[in-house]
């Protein structure tokens, strides 16, 4: 058989593969740019929710385990503060009047859990009273037998020299005690309020030293 010329593109073949070729790059750069707009929002989300959560060197201070947001209660508190404190449902005195201190870890950095027991040393804190109660992530108390939440600085079993150890396990244990439930699963907070501090900067922030924050201590893990 004889092979056939090629023939030429009729007008119309040449639109349609132009219409196809200009098609497929418009979807193409479509497809691009909603890529790059869902990155672009995940990353502003997630720096959002993180300066929420977080918070930055600007709105928080950090003393191994314990976080504490340094214009609570402020009125002039900066939006990511705000937040943050709407989030919690939390209604906190000015950080001139008292100081809040939140820890979700271990002083080692590992997530505090139920199965866990864990062992809470500090000593006395130059301020006039002092708490330390138990949440879970959604701020709520941690049901348990023993209707025990908290211990502060009046009710807490204390040494001569004003020190003390906290027991935090789901297991009863001789002097403080604070029961921490037998939701396996449950996120777990320790909120660590300081009322009337007695040394403030020259902002009016109350003080407390870094050595005198309790430390947070694994003690075993079922």
């Amino acid at each position: 058989m004889t092979a056939l010329p090629d023939m030429p593109l009729s007008g119309a073949q040449t639109h349609n593969s132009l219409w196809r070729d200009e098609g497929g790059t418009s979807m193409r750069a479509l497809g691009y740019f909603i890529g790059a707009f869902a990155v672009a929002l995940l990353l502003g989300i997630g720096s959002a929710w993180y300066m929420i959560e977080r918070g930055s060197m600007l709105t928080t201070t950090r003393v191994g385990p314990w976080t504490s947001w340094l214009s609570e209660g402020n009125p002039n508190a900066d939006p990511y503060t705000r937040a943050h404190l709407a989030r919690s449902g939390r209604l906190p005195l000015t950080s001139t009047a008292a100081r809040y201190f939140m820890a979700t870890t271990d002083s080692a950095g590992s997530h505090l859990s139920p199965q866990c027991e864990y062992l809470i040393a500090g000593g006395p804190l130059n301020a006039r009273w002092w708490s330390l109660a138990l949440y879970d992530s959604q701020g709520s108390i941690i049901p348990n037998p023993s209707n025990r939440y908290s211990f502060n600085s009046e009710e807490a079993i204390r040494r001569s020299d004003g020190s003390y150890e906290i027991h935090l396990s789901k297991s009863a244990r001789p002097g403080n005690w604070l029961p921490s439930g037998t939701d396996p699963y449950r996120d777990l907070r320790l909120l660590l309020r300081v009322y009337g501090p007695r040394e403030t900067d020259a902002a009016g922030i109350g003080q407390i030293p870094d050595e005198s924050l309790p430390t947070i201590e694994r003690v075993r893990c079922e």
